[in-house]
């Protein structure tokens, strides 16, 4: 399990000619990272009694960011689970027969994990944004590193599934993940912008 890794193993395998892990698993990796600065910044807030009148949100956000962190490490593993077969199927000849059908399968797999991590991404911004509105001052900088970096996991599993999507042969499915990805995308790269222009302002 990549999950299980230390840093430096992840990364050369990250770097090599592996088929796995790839980009799925970076953008969830780099998810959990955003959601762990995020929850960061409720770990310095709770227990001051300067931001008591928030403890309990703080400390509801605190669980959320951590059942949200244990699933991004989850799709980590499930992108490499997920890419396997399609990697196979890749190598079945193109006149075997079966092959469009096991080529399909494996593309709506293929696509559905990073649809998984963007839908993740989109629960981290949210949490993030609360946090950013309600934690530590003294933490305000972590919590626009978090909106960064889930923006960036975001965008970066889109084109894991676009590049799924674009060879399925069911279109409407395929359009579907699309539009689905199109409306994450619109929602959360601006929330995440708003959350990072809001804690630039408070800190220049």
């Amino acid at each position: 399990m990549f999950v299980d890794k230390t840093i430096t193993e992840f990364m050369n395998e990250l770097a090599s000619n592996a088929p796995v892990p790839g980009g799925g698993g970076a953008s969830a990796l780099i998810g959990a990272v955003g959601v762990s600065l995020g929850d960061m910044v409720g770990e310095l807030t709770t227990g001051k009694k300067k931001y008591a009148d928030v403890e309990e949100d703080i400390q509801r956000l605190m669980r959320d960011a951590k059942e949200v962190k244990d699933e991004f490490l989850r799709l980590i593993d499930a992108d490499a689970e997920a890419f396997a077969p399609l990697a196979r199927a890749y190598g079945i000849p193109k006149d075997e027969p079966g092959r469009d059908e096991i080529m399909e399968e494996a593309l709506k797999n293929g696509a559905a994990v990073p649809m998984d991590i963007m839908r993740t991404c989109g629960r981290a911004l949210d949490i993030i944004e609360e946090f950013a509105e309600k934690g530590s001052r003294l933490a305000v900088s972590d919590a626009g590193c978090a909106a960064a970096s889930c923006k960036a996991a975001m965008q970066a599993a889109s084109l894991n599934v676009f590049i799924n999507t674009k060879s399925m042969k069911d279109r409407p499915h395929a359009e579907a993940l699309n539009a689905e990805a199109d409306q994450l995308l619109a929602k959360y790269t601006v929330l995440a912008d708003k959350i990072f222009d809001s804690v630039a302002g408070k800190l220049r």
